[in-house]
């Protein structure tokens, strides 16, 4: 939108012309969600003590959660107010991906919002039934992907490994199996950081380092760069630089402008941060980690980077994986692999204190982003 404006009026003021710059573009979707997020937290807390939207723990849970009933949850919904403003600000509103990105984004924080309103609705922690999120998410992500990746559309549904250059391997897919596997994608990542929301500020710092990952692969998989060639009498012309092909990145025609959208959900998740670091002020609530992980999932998927994602979002994976592992092991043993799962709660059974899991699980995140972009050199 403000794309747009500008580039109207660069005609009458030529500096205008630097918002057809997504570098210059991505920095300001941040600090608008910054902006947004700083400026409008204290009132939406206010608000959300005032009608009594108070977190419900469940019974099962560590003890030392319960001293945490009645804190304002739902924060999400700013978080994602924030994140889609700077966004329709900031990106290229005719470019297909970002609008997958933030229907899908957008869909799956209305299922959270369903979920944590049955939950303080009836003052219980069952919520939704997880067989309807699944089926909602399901279906949601796989009308959004095979709209975009329909056999006539002829947008990319190639898988490409991590470490190996996507000039020298790659795995076409038939549609009939790209969709499937990519909606597996999507959702499964909603889910994994879902679970991994159940600490003050856990799920949201590695949910930054991811999106700063995939802002960074964005923007190299989808921009050409038109430099100057130089010789004695000064500049002789210009060629194209694919960052792409220079990195043996898949080469994405315009995903980098999801390198604003990622940019976005940075700057949305450092002001949600200011107000959940521990001890927390407001929780995200399903409204915001549902949401959160359909953005990540959809980023993973329309950079091509769904394969490597299982490194820049290794976290996730282990939390989602230490609840299957638990709940499998118990249905045919009887016996449980953890003391408790997800498996941040299993290291609360071992003594370790919260702010101290949150703290290294972050540390973890940005050491599986560093070895996903160091693959980058490795290819």
């Amino acid at each position: 939108m403000v794309l747009w404006l500008m580039l109207e009026l660069r005609e009458y003021f030529p500096p205008l012309r630097v918002f057809r710059y997504v570098s210059f573009r991505v920095i300001a979707a941040m600090l608008t969600a910054m902006i947004i997020s700083f400026v409008l937290h204290p009132w939406f807390i206010r608000r959300l003590q005032s009608r009594q939207i108070g977190q419900v723990i469940r019974a099962v849970g560590p003890e030392s959660h319960f001293s945490k009933a009645g804190t304002p949850t739902m924060g999400g919904s700013l978080v994602l107010f924030a994140l889609v403003i700077p966004t329709i600000l900031w990106a290229e509103l005719s470019n297909l991906y970002v609008w997958a990105g933030l229907m899908v984004t957008v869909t799956f924080g209305v299922i959270g919002f369903i979920d944590d309103y049955l939950k303080l609705r009836y003052r219980n922690s069952k919520g939704l039934p997880g067989r309807y999120k699944l089926l909602f998410q399901f279906t949601i992500s796989a009308v959004v992907l095979l709209a975009l990746f329909r056999e006539e559309a002829g947008f990319d549904r190639t898988l490409y490994l991590p470490f190996v250059s996507a000039q020298k391997f790659a795995l076409e897919l038939p549609l009939w199996l790209f969709i499937p596997f990519a909606v597996i994608v999507v959702s499964g990542y909603g889910n994994a950081v879902n679970l991994t929301d159940g600490l003050d500020g856990l799920a949201i710092g590695p949910v930054m380092v991811a999106a700063g990952t995939f802002m960074v692969l964005a923007y190299g998989a989808g921009t050409v760069l038109t430099l100057p060639m130089t010789g004695p009498d000064g500049i002789t012309g210009y060629f194209a630089f694919n960052i792409a092909e220079y990195l043996h990145l898949p080469f994405v025609p315009g995903a980098n402008e999801l390198a604003v959208f990622a940019a976005s959900i940075i700057g949305a998740g450092v002001g949600f941060l200011w107000y959940n670091s521990y001890p927390a002020q407001v929780f995200m609530g399903d409204v915001g980690s549902l949401a959160l992980g359909g953005a990540i999932g959809m980023l993973a998927v329309l950079t091509k980077n769904e394969l490597l994602s299982l490194i820049i979002c290794g976290l996730f994976v282990v939390e989602a994986l230490s609840v299957i592992t638990q709940t499998t092991s118990y249905k045919l043993t009887g016996k449980r692999v953890f003391k408790m799962a997800p498996i941040h709660h299993h290291f609360e059974k071992l003594g370790w204190q919260e702010p101290k899991i949150v703290v290294r699980f972050w540390i973890v995140s940005v050491m599986l982003a560093l070895v996903a972009l160091a693959s980058l050199k490795v290819r």
